[in-house]
């Protein structure tokens, strides 16, 4: 049997904490499924196709993993690209019960879904994204917490806004 894993998040933007659990996923599992989630409500920074290619340069040197972005209910996505497998982040103690909630719900909606979390490597546990988003906007440093092309990608935004 294939073990094929969803990693979904906005990733607006994708961080080194993501990256982190990206490659670790891919150690792990046999097939690695990047989800970037539309997420209109949350009002992203980047457009979907932008985060599809932001995360598609930052793992491509990753054989087994594919990005895609998706709008539909996770459970049913996790379905349509025959995942056995969902994997969520946990950075802090604080995350846990919202994520076991959500591991619930799913467990009901797909059955055969089973929910695996890891945790970033410590160094990496503070980074989210929003938090890098408002430095980068006001024009902090952030390139020890996202990769190259997410810097280069956040500060043509934060030039465009000037």
């Amino acid at each position: 049997m294939t073990n094929r894993v969803v990693y979904p998040g906005t990733f607006d933007p994708i961080t080194n904490g993501h990256k982190d659990l990206i490659e670790r996923a891919a150690a792990m599992f046999d097939e690695v499924i990047v989800a970037v989630a539309s997420s209109e409500k949350k009002g992203p920074l980047f457009p979907i196709e932008q985060r599809v290619a932001l995360a598609e340069a930052c793992v491509s040197h990753l054989p087994n993993v594919k990005v895609v972005g998706f709008s539909s209910l996770l459970a049913f996505f996790c379905q349509e690209q025959e995942a056995n497998i969902l994997l969520r982040g946990l950075r802090a103690v604080s995350d846990f019960e919202y994520e076991f909630q959500l591991a619930n719900m799913n467990r009901k909606l797909a059955p055969d879904l089973e929910t695996v979390f890891l945790t970033p490597a410590e160094h990496l546990s503070f980074i989210s994204s929003s938090l890098v988003r408002e430095i980068a906007l006001l024009g902090g440093d952030v390139s020890k917490f996202v990769p190259p092309v997410v810097v280069e990608a956040l500060e043509a935004v934060r030039a465009a806004r000037s």
